[in-house]
């Protein structure tokens, strides 16, 4: 079967492009960084940072950004396209052109727009908290007027049938521009979980699998106007959406034991839900004097969520009875504000301050409908969360060394109640300081040696710290987490730069980290799958990044050489040892405008602590080919079909072997067809939310 969707996908291929083949015109451009060749490298190093060339490299022809960011180092995209990690720095900050972006706007956004990406590995104060790193990206500037629509269809074979379509529109009329988006996705993810675990202390084994697949219909729009009064005066206002239709329908068998009594049950449910986003935000630029620029700004995010969920049990291959029905509400509002300031002055030295404010209202109500024990549980939980931050920021030269050191102070309030409780179930106030520093040495024109220091918090999502509960059989639910608390972190690392190559070697220690653990409820008789903060977490990584280019083929390489120990005093903590990540990109350059790249990466068996979790491998291969006012890209994504993932962990007396399975094999066709040109772009935006990615 494979056999015949590449034939047929390859015939497709070769059929778009045997007609139209010509030369491509060719271009001149400003190059300020080193050029091989007299083209631009696609990748640049520089202090640990990873800058990506999309605009002149194979990239631009990757459909959609979150495909092209996967292809990235160190760069993970989840199965589902909802979350995005860098291996060693978890969650990253996104934005584009220095202004905070989230998943939804990479979602709805045209790889066309963009001329770099960069993995900030250490940001600077003016960045938020919450931020270990940062992925920069940069749209393409300009000057010139005119009309541009780029059509995109991606055809995507997984276990199940995916399409997506986009549409991206940009026009600009002197001094205003207007730009639009709106992509329909029809997907059938398919996901599978399961676990084998032991309550030793309650003589319970038992063992489940689930699996299933979501019928998702999602609609994803933007759409904004930027107007430029004059060279230093501007005004923005933007709005962007994502909107999902899902049903999903599952299964689940399960193998349960009590003292002596053995029970095999067949859950079966169907899921109808929906979620719903969007965002909106008012910005305004003003240059006040030639060496300093204030900005000011407004911000609203809505994301809300329902769904209903039936369920029917079989024990022991007798007859399906209605086992629950649960009707759960989520929703949560954000608004926020901000002003920034930055001043440059003669002797290199610049200074930048910036204060923000956030509002968040997030609200869950349950209702679980339980037919077998003839009983019905209602709650309605209320949470409210404000925070209030200023930062201050200086860098400068001094000989030949650069320097930026900078703080940032952070108030918080939360506040979670329920509805039928008189006193607060959780009460915080709280004010941390966070302190940078960082300073390059160059030693001679090839080399740097370079030294960071930062503090962090990583705070938990919305939705994880709200009343959510998923049951998957009558005795394992997933659950939320109302009492999680942030995780502080203290990271020191050097970097030492020769050229394009550089080693670096960092330690951090973090506290209250987060991971997913387990609570037995005895009244119930349910295990509990939450989010719990552990104890401590620290480690040392030492990396080594090495490209390589020569002619038509040009290399990337990085390896990394990991020791990190999660530990818990509810838990059984392990031996650590090191383990290894790894990732090369290849990439070839074939004749005239096509391209063929090869990227692998993967993780050997890491022992954590706490935590045991597998090795695995994963190879990505593509092709692409671009002409005139067409690109088409074949991509075959997870060769080896590698799609399992496993920890073993001991908690609170509860000894598990979960396993994940990811429908992560992918083979896709992408065309895309532009029309109209608009050169360059004027259009900005600034999101003003600090908490924009915690809002799920």
């Amino acid at each position: 079967m494979k056999q015949i969707i590449l034939g047929v996908l390859l015939l497709s291929f070769s059929t778009v492009f045997s007609q139209v083949e010509t030369e491509k015109d060719s271009t001149v451009n400003e190059l300020k960084e080193v050029t091989i060749e007299n083209k631009t490298e696609t990748f640049k190093y520089k202090n640990g940072n990873i800058k990506i060339d999309v605009a002149n490299s194979v990239f631009k022809t990757i459909p959609n950004i979150l495909d092209l960011l996967s292809k990235l180092p160190k760069i993970q995209i989840s199965p589902d396209k909802e979350s995005i990690s860098i291996i060693g720095k978890g969650i990253p900050l996104l934005y584009i052109d220095n202004q905070r972006v989230d998943m939804n706007y990479l979602n709805s956004a045209s790889v066309d727009d963009i001329k770099t990406i960069e993995i900030i590995q250490n940001p600077s104060s003016k960045y938020e908290a919450d931020g270990r790193a940062v992925i920069l990206i940069t749209k393409k500037l300009g000057r010139k007027e005119g009309f541009q629509t780029i059509f995109s269809e991606t055809t995507s074979f997984k276990k199940e049938f995916n399409n997506y379509l986009g549409i991206n529109s940009s026009l600009k009329l002197k001094k205003t521009e207007f730009k639009a988006n709106f992509n329909y996705n029809a997907l059938k993810p398919w996901e599978s979980n399961g676990s084998d675990y032991e309550i030793q202390n309650q003589n319970i084994v038992s063992s489940y699998r689930v699996a299933g697949v979501t019928n998702r219909n999602n609609y994803i729009f933007s759409g904004g106007i930027y107007h430029n009064f004059n060279e230093h005066n501007s005004l923005s206002f933007s709005i962007n959406g994502n909107l999902k239709s899902d049903g999903f329908d599952f299964k689940t068998q399960t193998r349960h034991q009590e003292t002596i009594f053995n029970t095999n049950i067949h859950t079966i449910g169907k899921t109808m839900g929906d979620r719903n986003y969007i965002n909106s935000f008012f910005n305004y630029n003003k240059k006040m004097t030639e060496t300093a620029n204030v900005f000011v700004g407004m911000q609203y995010s809505n994301y809300n969520t329902s769904s209903l969920i039936h369920s029917s049990n079989n024990y022991d291959e007798t007859i399906y009875k209605p086992f629950q029905m649960m009707d759960q509400d989520f929703k949560v509002d954000v608004f926020s504000s901000r002003v920034d300031f930055d001043k440059k002055f003669v002797n290199e030295m610049k200074l930048e301050i910036g204060a923000i404010h956030s509002s968040a209202n997030a609200d869950t109500n349950l209702k679980i409908q339980n037919f077998e024990q003839n009983a019905v549980v209602s709650s309605t939980y209320h949470l409210k969360e404000k925070n209030t931050s200023a930062y201050t920021q200086l860098s400068g030269v001094f000989g030949k060394t650069s320097w930026q050191v900078g703080v940032r102070a952070e108030n918080t309030t939360i506040v979670g109640k329920y509805a039928n409780e008189n006193l607060s179930s959780i009460k915080k106030n709280y004010t941390q300081f966070f302190p940078k520093f960082q300073v390059d040495i160059p030693i001679d024109s090839t080399k740097t040696l370079s030294f960071n220091y930062a503090k962090n918090i990583s705070r938990p999502d919305f939705s994880s710290t709200s009343n959510g509960t998923t049951y998957i059989n009558p005795y394992f639910v997933f659950s939320s987490n109302i009492n999680l608390n942030p995780a502080i972190l203290n990271e020191f690392s050097t970097l030492f730069q020769y050229n394009d190559k550089s080693v670096k070697l960092a330690y951090f220690e973090n506290k209250n980290v987060m991971n997913y653990g387990f609570q037995y409820d005895e009244n119930e008789n349910v295990l509990m799958y939450r989010p719990e903060n552990f104890d401590k977490e620290k480690g040392y990584n030492l990396e080594f990044t090495v490209p390589f280019s020569h002619k038509i083929w040009s290399s990337t390489n990085v390896l990394s050489i990991i020791l990190n120990k999660i530990e818990d005093t509810s838990a059984l903590v392990g031996n650590a040892k090191p383990y290894l990540y790894y990732y090369s990109n290849q990439t070839f350059t074939i004749r005239k405008n096509w391209s063929v790249w090869l990227t692998a990466w993967g993780l050997t068996q890491r022992n954590e602590g706490v935590f045991k979790r597998n090795a695995f491998f994963l190879m990505d291969f593509g092709v692409s080919k671009e002409i005139k006012q067409w690109s088409c890209t074949l991509s075959w994504n997870n060769i080896f079909s590698n799609s399992t993932f496993s920890e073993n962990f001991k908690i609170n007396s509860v000894k598990s072997n979960t396993v994940f399975f990811a429908d992560n094999q992918e083979f896709s066709i992408a065309l895309r067809y532009t029309f109209g040109k608009l050169k360059d772009s004027i259009y900005k935006e600034k999101e003003v939310n600090e908490n924009s990615g915690r809002i799920k």
